[in-house]
C-alpha cells in the first residue's frame, strides 16, 4: 500500500514535466544539418568556363573551388574587398567571400554577414576561436573549416572583414512556399538540392531549402536565390511565436531584435535570413553547442521550444524584409 501511494505521488509530481519539451527527446534535424553521404564526390572540372546572368566574368569549376580566390561575378554590387575577404591567407585563413560570397549574402550552409554589426561579427569569431560556439553536428565541414580559420586569423584581419560586411546592405535571397509535398532532394556539398526527378514526398515538419538554380549557386554567384518549402500553416504559427511568445512557449523576438526583426545595436538582424540557418542556431543554443555572451540571453527563449517551433519561427522570419528596421 505504501509503495502504491509512493508511486502515485511520484506520477503526480512528474506529470507536468512530461508536458515540457525536453531537449534530449529530439535529435538534431537532419534537414537543417545536411551531411554529405560517404560516397559523395564533386563533379570533375572539364575546363569549361561557367557563366551566370548579368555578368561578363567566367570561371572554371576549379576556380570556383579555390578557397583563396573568391569568385566575384558582380563587382559592381560591393566596394573593394579587403585582402582577407577576397583572398584570405594561406594555409588556413580561407577567403571570407569564398563561403559568404563577395557581398555577404551567405547560403543555407552558412551565415549571411551583410549588415551584421561589426562588433557582433568580431565577438562571434572570438567564440569560434575559443570553442564557445560550436555545432550540434560537429562533423559538418562548414563548421570545422570556420573553426580552423578562427584559430589562424589575426585580430586585424577579423576587424577588416567585420567592418566590410557590416557596411553592406542585407539582401533578401529566399522565397518561402507553404506546401504539403516537396520535390525529392539529396545532400550536395553540405546543402540540399532538388533532384529534378519530378518525384515528390510529404514535407512532414521539415524545412526544405534549395537553390532556385543549382548551377548558379554552385558557381558561387552572390545573386543566387533559394526556395524554402515549409509546412502549411507554419508561417502563421511562427508569427504567433515570434510576436507574442505563444502564451509562454517562448519570448517575443521583437523584444531584443526590434519590431521588424532588423536588429537593435549589437543584437543581430534576423529578418529575411536562411530558415535552415536560423533553425541550426536555435537548436545549437538549446543544446549548449553554441554558447558565449551573445547566446546567453537566448537560453530562456529556446528552452521550451520543439524543433517544430523552431522551424515555424524560422519560416516566418524568412518572410520578413531584412531591409526594414
Amino acid at each position: 500500500m505504501k509503495n502504491g501511494i509512493l508511486v502515485s505521488i511520484l506520477c503526480i509530481a512528474l506529470y507536468p514535466l512530461a508536458n515540457i519539451p525536453a531537449f534530449s527527446a529530439e535529435e538534431p534535424p537532419a534537414w537543417a544539418y545536411p551531411v554529405n553521404p560517404p560516397d559523395f564526390k564533386l563533379p570533375a572540372d572539364d575546363g569549361t568556363l561557367r557563366r551566370v546572368p548579368n555578368s561578363s566574368a567566367g570561371y572554371t569549376l576549379s576556380q570556383t573551388r579555390d578557397r583563396f580566390a573568391a569568385t566575384d561575378w558582380h563587382p559592381e554590387d560591393h566596394p573593394t574587398m579587403p585582402e582577407v575577404v577576397a583572398r584570405g591567407r594561406k594555409p588556413d585563413v580561407f577567403a571570407c567571400a569564398w563561403c559568404h560570397r563577395a557581398d555577404g549574402p551567405g547560403a543555407p550552409e552558412n551565415s549571411s554577414l551583410a549588415g551584421l554589426p561589426s562588433a557582433y561579427i568580431i565577438q562571434q569569431m572570438a567564440d569560434f576561436k575559443s570553442g564557445a560556439r560550436n555545432s550540434s553536428v560537429a562533423k559538418r565541414a562548414p563548421m570545422t573549416l570556420l573553426m580552423t580559420l578562427a584559430k589562424a586569423v589575426s585580430d586585424e584581419e577579423v576587424v577588416a572583414a567585420a567592418n566590410y560586411f557590416a557596411a553592406l546592405p542585407p539582401r533578401w535571397t529566399v522565397k518561402v512556399v507553404e506546401v504539403d509535398r516537396v520535390p525529392k532532394t539529396a545532400v550536395r556539398n553540405w546543402f540540399l538540392a532538388d533532384l529534378k526527378s519530378g518525384e515528390q514526398e510529404p514535407i512532414g515538419q521539415r524545412i526544405i531549402e534549395v537553390p532556385e538554380d543549382l548551377e548558379h549557386f554552385e558557381s558561387r554567384d552572390a545573386r543566387a536565390r533559394f526556395i524554402a518549402y515549409v509546412p502549411k500553416g507554419s508561417v502563421r504559427k511562427g508569427e504567433e511565436l515570434a510576436t507574442t511568445g505563444a502564451d509562454g512557449r517562448t519570448l517575443p523576438c521583437a523584444t531584443c531584435h526590434g519590431p521588424n526583426f532588423g536588429g537593435i545595436d549589437l543584437t543581430p538582424p534576423i529578418a529575411g535570413r536562411s530558415p535552415s540557418y536560423i533553425v541550426r542556431q536555435l537548436y545549437d543554443i538549446q543544446s549548449g553547442a553554441r554558447a558565449g555572451s551573445a547566446a546567453a540571453p537566448m537560453k530562456p527563449v529556446v528552452e521550451k521550444m520543439t524543433v517544430e517551433d523552431m522551424a515555424a519561427i524560422a519560416a516566418y522570419l524568412a518572410t520578413r524584409n531584412p531591409a526594414a528596421k
